[in-house]
């Protein structure tokens, strides 16, 4: 079995028996450390149900503190940032955590340290001022009136349930023999690392390592499975974890060497922006003020596929080579799709 095919550490639960007062003062705690977190998690790490924690929210909300509650699939019980937080009596273990992730309890839990994470958030009580609203009597809207918050992640990903045993491994300071997918390929194959660490990047994870001296990321989504050698790993000599990671993110973003030129519908401007990135290297107008002209830079030709996305509305036309991809790939796609209905047709 895979190492990502562990379950996940359980959230530690803090008992059904505490009373409400002490309960509505866990419950900021818990938030003050992820900020965010679902009724489900509160009500398994408290011991009491959903509609409970839900009526513990609405009375912290009633009593002026900056709770939101966001219904809907994405949804979530959020503590609004502006909190005065007192660090004095941190160990100097929850100082190392806070350092590293913040007290981010959802990560902590999967690096593997979330009972220094929940200590060091369980110290840090907070005096908070208590705004007062001199001169303007009481405001007329609710809080959860003027605020919407949508936590999920655009395009993000499922995070690997096996990292925080990966952290431990790596721990050890040894080398790693992984087994791993590479992009586009069906099958994984296995090579001998010296790991620096893990680094998160555009909400995933990516283990960080040499290969033969060279330095690589390696998705995690896409790691099967690890062994730890024998051998102690061995880094380049003044290498270390953040700069390898800046270098690499770095030389990712500037490997243009096949530059696209398009033209794309205006009004997909902003959503290409989104989409393409650091790959979106130009916008600029053109006679018809209802297209931009676009050039997009990929590390290979084949990279012109994530075009297709815009559909109809954009036209590759420089250089020749994406241009007769991209004609290819319509043709293959219109085809698959005639003789889809077609068989339908015959069928019936």
């Amino acid at each position: 079995m895979s190492p990502f095919d562990r379950p996940a550490g359980s959230a530690c639960r803090m008992g059904g028996g505490m009373d409400r007062p002490q309960r509505l003062l866990a419950i900021l705690v818990a938030l003050r450390a992820s900020r965010q977190l679902t009724a489900d998690e509160l009500a398994g790490q408290f011991g009491v149900s959903r509609r409970t924690i839900l009526r513990d929210v609405d009375a912290l909300a009633a009593a002026d503190v900056p709770v939101v509650a966001e219904r809907g699939r994405y949804g979530g019980i959020t503590l609004l940032p502006g909190e005065d937080l007192d660090v004095g009596r941190l160990t100097p273990t929850e100082t190392e955590v806070l350092q590293v992730i913040g007290v981010d309890v959802t990560r902590a839990r999967q690096l593997g340290v979330d009972a220094a994470a929940r200590s060091a958030a369980l110290k840090l009580t907070a005096h908070r001022t208590r705004r007062t609203n001199q001169g303007r009597g009481e405001l007329p809207l609710a809080l959860t009136e003027v605020v919407a918050i949508d936590h999920a992640a655009w395009f993000a990903p499922p995070q690997p349930a096996g990292l925080a045993a990966l952290i431990e491994d790596l721990r050890r300071g040894r080398r790693l023999r992984i087994s791993y997918r590479s992009s586009g390929e069906r099958a994984a194959r296995d090579r001998v690392v010296d790991p620096y660490g893990v680094a998160a990047r555009g909400g995933s994870w990516y283990l960080v390592a040499d290969v033969s001296r060279r330095p690589r990321m390696f998705a995690l989504a896409r790691l099967a499975s690890w062994t730890v050698l024998e051998e102690d790993r061995r880094l380049r000599p003044g290498a270390g974890l953040a700069d390898v990671t800046r270098h690499l993110a770095a030389a990712l973003e500037d490997r243009h060497e096949v530059i696209v030129t398009a033209v794309l519908d205006a009004d997909r401007e902003d959503i290409a922006r989104r989409i393409l990135g650091s790959r979106l290297r130009s916008v600029e107008a053109t006679d018809d003020p209802e297209s931009v002209r676009i050039t997009v830079g990929y590390d290979q030709l084949d990279g012109v596929r994530q075009l297709l996305q815009f559909s109809d509305h954009i036209e590759v036309v420089h250089p020749p080579q994406a241009r007769r991809l991209i004609a290819n790939l319509g043709e293959v796609i219109a085809r698959r799709h005639r003789n889809q209905n077609e068989n339908q047709n015959d069928s019936g």
